[in-house]
């Protein structure tokens, strides 16, 4: 089974890009966030036509998630249980048995900002969130842009994102950290020590083509899950796209059960 994670910077701009990449990698299930739509201006039939089932959680211009499957998902929830919050940045379902929760985690602007304190009430909320979807289900993946680089090896220059930046701050880090402590696994790191792969470059500076990234976008597998997971890894190939998206795909393959 192929899981998949796209921070896809608005469905309307990147569908065709979206519908190419589906039919290219045929994923199991993929997690799409940021996709700034209505749920009303969903794409649910195009998706529908290419055998993907679609659950979604948006708002205009801003923030939106989905979970699209070839099975169809059940036990959808849309939002954080219990926490108050008008911005849709997250959606769990169950596909297959495994459970899915799909995060948008807020960007926080700059260290110190209220929009980082935001930042870290919301991952203190997802945080014990987790603790009961992992109670309730054992065979769990968290995805989605996690806007958190987890160590020294995510980033292109060390020096530039230390503690005091966005993205690569202490506390953001170990907010990151007290999640996996729960019984979650970084899949990329399962399979990968290695330094320098990405997926997210800016797209000033052309960060692209001068490869200064994050990888920031996470796929992490449970304790029940992890020695099922043989491979994961980062599709950098639509990012060199026309009109792409900042981020490029991560994803996870996990044998049958």
């Amino acid at each position: 089974m192929k899981i998949a994670s796209w921070n896809v910077n608005s469905l309307n701009v990147r569908m065709p890009h979206l519908e190419q990449w589906l039919a290219a990698s045929a994923p199991d299930i993929v997690g799409l966030q940021e996709t700034k739509l209505e749920d009303e201006r969903f794409p649910d039939t195009a998706l529908a036509g290419l055998g993907y089932r679609s659950v979604f959680a948006g708002q205009k211009t801003y923030n939106g998630v989905a979970i699209l499957s070839r099975e169809p998902a059940r036990d959808v929830q849309v939002g954080i249980p219990g926490f108050d919050d008008p911005q849709q940045r997250a959606i769990a379902a169950t596909v297959g048995g495994i459970r899915i929760v799909n995060l948008y985690v807020v960007n926080g602007q700059d260290v110190g900002t209220d929009k980082y304190a935001y930042k870290l009430r919301w991952l203190e909320a997802v945080q014990g969130w987790l603790i009961k979807e992992l109670l309730a289900h054992p065979q769990l993946v968290v995805l989605g842009d996690f806007n958190i680089a987890p160590d020294e090896r995510d980033v292109h220059d060390p020096a530039v994102w230390n503690d005091g930046h966005i993205l690569t701050s202490t506390a953001e880090r170990a907010a990151l950290q007290r999640l996996c402590t729960l019984g979650l696994h970084d899949a990329f790191r399962l399979h990968h020590d290695a330094a320098g792969v990405f997926s997210w470059w800016d797209y000033r500076q052309a960060g692209f083509r001068r490869d200064l990234g994050l990888r920031i976008d996470l796929t992490l597998v449970s304790d029940a899950l992890r020695a099922r997971c043989t491979g994961a890894g980062v599709d950098r190939e639509p990012r060199a796209w026309d009109r792409p998206s900042d981020h490029a795909p991560a994803w996870v393959e996990l044998a049958e059960g």
